[in-house]
This record gives structure tokens, sequence and C-alpha cells, in this order.
């Protein structure tokens, strides 16, 4: 790891990779004496590690929106063009413990050990958006709904969003309530005087008094539960939660008055007629990857998905025909294995756009925030970095994605310069998949 800061005691920890299987997506301990050296991380001890900013001409602003405070509501953080300001108050990476406790537990992890060296590492990390900052009208934005993976939540993410807002769209990170992040939360009317919980933090604020925190956490299989069942259902609701939340900004560019259950500055009515709503993509990662192919089978609005890493375990076949928009599959080297790729190959098609490029030297959480915010040692012992720079990967899955949304939502800007990177045209790309199909499943 590069830079020096404290040292945090020797101890034991659970060092977990992702096991890959044609069973499912399983992360399994492997028990390390390890110890933990804080050094060049971004929580205040050293700067050099922190979330990129995004590249493009617009500053990025961000705010949370929950609309409906009970489970079956909306909660996504938004990510905009924002009016330029100085100095803005930028929001921390993990917006309160609670999100630590649900990283561990989904880890399998000892929530006070944890907590201490996650909020050691990263409790000081910030997002680079302006929190609440002022909406920048600019003509009409494309909108793109974005879907975490399996035991994350929606601000995990922030890189890929922050960069595409900065290029000029409005981009929705949904936070799902199907129990597969690892941590969130909705509202419960507080009915019994005397005995309300404080929020867990200032911008959980709800707008009325008579609301109070309802925290959920990642379920893991129970025995002998199949997974696919279990997985197929939440994929199911992933979907209609993005469905959801697409429906919540069309009413606010519409002028509809849009209630949001926290407390904020942020005025949601000068979005008004300022998304472009015949331009709309669905993107995710992973498990959200999957929730991308049940979206463009449920949705027509959406024009076009890009499934980062994918994982297709989740996903009903007899859907597949039934999708017509264009799917761009971006796979890490080390991920993906035989049985995986064939689902996605079975999206193949003769006159629909499906396009599959894999980055050498990446692996499954390359494309998380996590990627950046461990120095090597760290990152390669816990499978958060690949081989390649983090920064070159996801400047690249940002680039052939920015190149894609353009080709199949007509945009006229200039990503049309990226088009070879959708065919796997670069020194770190290559063209399809590194996984060797034997011709029989073919």
């Amino acid at each position: 790891m590069s830079g020096v800061g404290r040292l945090v005691p020797l101890t034991l920890l659970k060092i977990h990779e992702w096991s890959r299987s044609s069973s499912g997506l399983k992360y399994i301990p492997k028990w390390k004496w390890l110890a933990v050296c804080a050094m060049g991380n971004s929580s205040g001890h050293n700067n050099t590690l922190s979330i990129p900013s995004g590249k493009g001409p617009h500053q990025v602003g961000c705010t949370d929106l929950m609309v409906g405070h009970k489970v079956q509501g909306s909660f996504f953080r938004l990510y905009y063009p924002c009016q330029a300001s100085d100095n803005p108050q930028l929001p921390d990476w993990v917006p309160c413990r609670e999100y630590f406790n649900g990283l561990a537990d989904f880890m399998k992890m000892n929530r006070t050990l944890s907590e201490k060296i996650f909020n050691y590492l990263f409790g000081s990390c910030k997002i680079p958006a302006a929190w609440n900052a002022s909406f920048k009208p600019d003509g009409k934005y494309p909108v793109i709904i974005f879907s975490h993976g399996l035991g994350a939540f929606r601000t995990l993410y922030s890189a890929i969003c922050v960069e595409l807002a900065s290029q000029g769209f409005i981009v929705a990170a949904v936070e799902h309530r199907d129990e597969s992040a690892s941590a969130t939360f909705y509202f419960r009317e507080h009915t019994e005087s005397g005995t309300k919980k404080h929020v867990s933090c200032e911008i959980f604020k709800p707008v009325s008094e008579n609301l109070e925190e309802e925290w959920m956490y990642y379920r893991a299989l129970k025995p002998g539960e199949k997974e696919f069942s279990l997985r197929n259902k939440q994929v199911k609701q992933r979907a209609d939660e993005c469905i959801r939340a697409l429906k919540i900004l069309f009413d606010i560019n519409s002028g509809k008055s849009v209630e949001n259950v926290l407390q904020s500055v942020f005025d949601l009515s000068t979005m008004e007629n300022s998304m472009d709503l015949c331009r709309i993509a669905i993107m995710g990662h992973s498990f959200g990857g999957a929730t991308v192919i049940e979206c463009l089978c449920k949705e027509v609005k959406f024009k076009c998905g890009v499934a980062l890493d994918a994982w297709m375990l989740p996903l009903d076949e007899e859907i597949f025909p039934s999708i017509k928009q264009p799917i761009f599959f971006i796979n890490s080297e080390k991920f993906q294995w035989i049985g995986n790729i064939i689902r996605m190959k079975k999206l193949d098609s003769a006159v629909i756009p499906r396009k599959m490029i894999t980055i050498k030297g990446t692996v499954h959480q390359s494309f998380p925030d996590f990627t950046f915010l461990t120095g090597n040692w760290i990152g390669r012992l816990m499978n958060l970095k690949g081989e390649i720079d983090p920064y070159i990967a996801l400047d690249l899955s940002n680039k052939a994605t920015l190149a894609f949304l353009q080709q199949h939502l007509a945009l006229d800007r200039n990503f049309n310069q990226w088009d070879p990177l959708i065919d796997g045209k670069d020194v770190n790309l290559i063209p399809g998949t590194n996984i060797t199909i034997p011709q029989a499943s073919i």
C-alpha cells in the first residue's frame, strides 16, 4: 500500500472472495492473520486514494430522494449536473454506521470490530459531488437508472455515477429493498409516546415527526433454500424498483408535486422539463447486471442496457427472446465462468446489437468504489483490485459505456470518439470474452 499511516493492531480478520459456480454467486470467508496497516487511505490520513471526480464538462451535484416512507416506496441517490459553487459540501461515501454494520453482516464479520476498521479506513471518505447543489438547467438531459450489486447499496458506485452525470446525464442509483443490499432503511409510523428512536444521521431526518427508521439488512440463503428461487424473486422486485424510480423522474419532469420523505433543501421543481425521457438507459453491476436484463424485458422505455460483470443466475431464460433493446456486457477478466457466459450468449441476436468486451487485469470488484480506496496490498488481498490500474480500468468502462449510449440513445455528443472500445479495440481490452466456451455448449 502507498503512503504511511497509523497502525491498527494485529487482528484476526475474515477475508472474503467471490465464489463462482453454476449454483450461484457466494461470498465465502477465508481466515487469515492480517496485520492491518491503514496506510494510504482516503479517510483523512492520506489523500492519494480517493474516488475520482467526473471528467465531463459539468460539475456534479447529488441528493437523496425517498418517495413513500414504507418499504414499498422508492429510495435512490440522484446525481445531476449542477451549478458551479465554491467549497461545496461533499457527502460521506458511507452515510452512517448502519451501512458499516450491514457490510459486516454480509461479509460475516464481527460488527464491533469491522465498524472500527471500516470507519478508520473509509469513515471520512467523500463522494466528489456537491450535496444538494442547485440543478443546472441546460436543455434536456438523458436519464440512467443504476442498480447495485449483491451486498452493496446506493452510494458504492459513485465513481461511475459521478462520471456519467459530469457528461450530462441524470443518474438515479436505486437502493434495493429486496434484502440483497447489505443495508437499507425505510420509515414506519411512530405510535408510542416517549420511545421514538433518533435518526442515525442528519441527512435521514424525515419530514414528519411521526416517522422512525426501520433498517433492513442482507438476508443470506437459508439452509436447504434454492438460490435461484430467492434470487429470481429478488431480481423481479429489483426491476420493479428501478421502474418505480423512473416513474418518479417522469413525475418530476412533468412538474407534478413529488414529496421527499427526507428533509432536504434541494428543490425538485427546478428539474421540471429537464429530462429527455425518450433517451433512457438502465445500467447495473453483478446482480444489478441481471436487473438490467429484467428491466429491459419489463419496460420498453429503457432504450438500451449496460451490464457490468453481470451475474445471470437470477434470470428466467424464457424472457430472453422478448428483449428487443441493445445490450452491452462489460466483463472483468477474473470473474466470469463458462455457464455465466453461455447465458449471456443466449441473448445474442442477428438483428439487435448485443456487444461484449472484457477488461484485462480486472476483478469483479473493479467496478465499485472500493477499488479506489484501498492500497495495492490490501486491495489485492481482499480481491478489490486487479492487476490493472483501477483508474485505467474504469476509464475504459466509462468511455465504452458513453460510446454505446450515444449509438443507441441517438445522442448528439462526441462520445463516438470511443466507438472502437465497444468492439474491444484497445491494448487493455478483449473483444468478447476470455472464457473458452466448448463448441458443444454453443
